[in-house]
Order: C-alpha cells, then sequence, then structure tokens
C-alpha cells in the first residue's frame, strides 16, 4: 500500500522566501569561478580558488573568505546563526 505524502506548503512563496531573516546565515564553499555575479562589486580573483562564501536568508551576500572558521565568526558577530550548506 502507497501513502500520497504529498503535502500543500503552508507558507506563500514571500514567507518562505524571508523565512530565517535577520536570524540565519547560510555558508557555502564555492569556486571563485562561481561567485561572479553573486557578489557584486567583487573585484578580480584568481580562477579556481575554493572560498567560503555567507549569505543571509534572503540570498543576500555578507561575507566572503577563504576559511571556514572566518565564515563562521562573521556570521556570529552579525548575531546570525551559520548553517552550512552544499
Amino acid at each position: 500500500m502507497t501513502e500520497n505524502l504529498h503535502h500543500d506548503n503552508p507558507l506563500t512563496n514571500d514567507e518562505l522566501a524571508h523565512l530565517g531573516e535577520g536570524t540565519v546565515a547560510y555558508l557555502r564553499e564555492m569556486d571563485s569561478d562561481d561567485l561572479r555575479g553573486k557578489f557584486p562589486g567583487m573585484p578580480e580573483i584568481a580562477s579556481g580558488l575554493r572560498l567560503w562564501a555567507v549569505f543571509a536568508a534572503d540570498g543576500r551576500p555578507i561575507l566572503l573568505t577563504d576559511q571556514r572558521e572566518t565564515a563562521i565568526a562573521g556570521a556570529m558577530q552579525n548575531d546570525l546563526v551559520p548553517v552550512s550548506i552544499h
């Protein structure tokens, strides 16, 4: 017997977009080539570097660093709970 696991989303798209706003920061290790366009005004950097990016819950870029610990500290200094994403 198969159970239907489809659930309607109780949040609107706008509510979902703002979930965690002001409380959560998302940390992601990224290739420097993938960062173009995500961090406006970012100077040219070498291709192929692995960097840690910190984003607000709404996707706004907050911080870019080469060390995970610095990314975590930056989130916490802004009173945000760091959450790692892949």
